[in-house]
């Protein structure tokens, strides 16, 4: 956050606190707060749309938004998690489990961070190992089973590169992942909550519509490591991600996203339950729109879609 944003959010919560007090005293002061609120949300917008792409990034790590659980348990109820990937062991960097959304059971998964730090080092900061991705291939399968439509949550900086993780084939499972999506005859819904890195997030991300929220990235590398990469000095983060266009707006204009959700002034963290009910909303939305195709033409539509991404033409 800015040192601009910081006055704004902190001039918002003086306004919220008087008009508080005032509630507590039986006192209207919404006339003479009502300018100074009208001033204070034009100002905000217009800081807004300064914001440089390395600036969004840092939104979108702030780590009082919405995380997968959030989102799970904001959008439906009765969610019942599964855990293991039936090969070596559970791992809690990606949840996932069956959903009721309007009555009806749904398959959803995602990358999960801590905000403590016992819980994020018991999630490996929401980085996952390949039996996280295994464990979603496995309830990816079970969606498709009982013909449940499928919806994901990314929010990681990529997948854990540890020696343990690549000894247990890292790649792999990633790449297994990539090719039980591409064909799975069901609907995917994938939601880019927060951080997309690379192919940690590509593992739960290939789906009939990607959706993401304002303030979130999505890039084949960090700003960080492209930086050290190509000017080998991390100060140079934020003219990476202006090179790597990795927010919302990029990606829309190049097709990668298929909607941008607007995040409540302030950001996600501001109001995470405007978030969450603007999230499940657009969700909600795309389900019922993808329900109607057959399976197979589901699958054959889900391909286009990425065939077309990169594409170009002569003239």
């Amino acid at each position: 956050m800015s040192i601009e944003q910081e006055g704004l959010a902190e001039l918002r919560n003086h306004v919220e606190e008087l008009r508080n007090k005032a509630r507590e005293r039986g006192i209207d002061v919404s006339a003479e707060l009502g300018p100074l609120e009208a001033q204070l949300a034009a100002a905000h917008d217009e800081a807004m749309a300064r914001l440089s792409r390395f600036d969004r990034v840092k939104l979108a790590r702030n780590q009082d938004r919405p995380f997968s659980l959030d989102y799970i348990r904001g959008i439906g109820t009765d969610f019942f998690e599964l855990r293991g990937d039936r090969v070596f062991r559970d791992d809690p960097a990606i949840v996932g489990g069956w959903l009721k959304l309007d009555g009806r059971s749904v398959m959803v998964i995602g990358h999960q961070k801590g905000r403590e730090m016992k819980e994020n080092l018991r999630r490996n900061f929401g980085s996952p190992h390949p039996e996280g991705y295994r464990k979603a291939k496995r309830l990816l399968r079970l969606a498709e089973k009982f013909g449940r439509p499928v919806i994901t949550f990314i929010d990681t900086q990529g997948a854990y590169p540890g020696i343990g993780a690549e000894e247990r084939g890292q790649a792999e499972a990633i790449a297994r992942n990539l090719a039980v999506m591409a064909g799975l005859r069901v609907p995917i819904v994938s939601c880019v909550i927060g951080e997309g890195g690379s192919g940690g997030a590509l593992g739960i991300g290939v789906a009939d519509r990607v959706l993401m929220m304002e303030n979130a990235i999505y890039s084949v590398i960090s700003p960080e490591g492209c930086a050290a990469i190509l000017w080998r000095s991390r100060e140079h983060s934020d003219k990476a991600a202006e090179a790597l266009k990795l927010t919302a707006s990029d990606l829309q204009d190049l097709g990668v996203v298929d909607q941008v959700i607007p995040e409540p002034r302030g950001g996600a963290h501001a109001d995470p339950d405007a978030a969450v009910k603007a999230m499940g909303a657009a969700i909600r939305r795309h389900l019922r729109e993808l329900e109607k195709l057959e399976p197979a033409g589901l699958v054959e539509s889900r391909r286009d879609k990425y065939y077309a991404i990169g594409a170009w033409e002569e003239r």
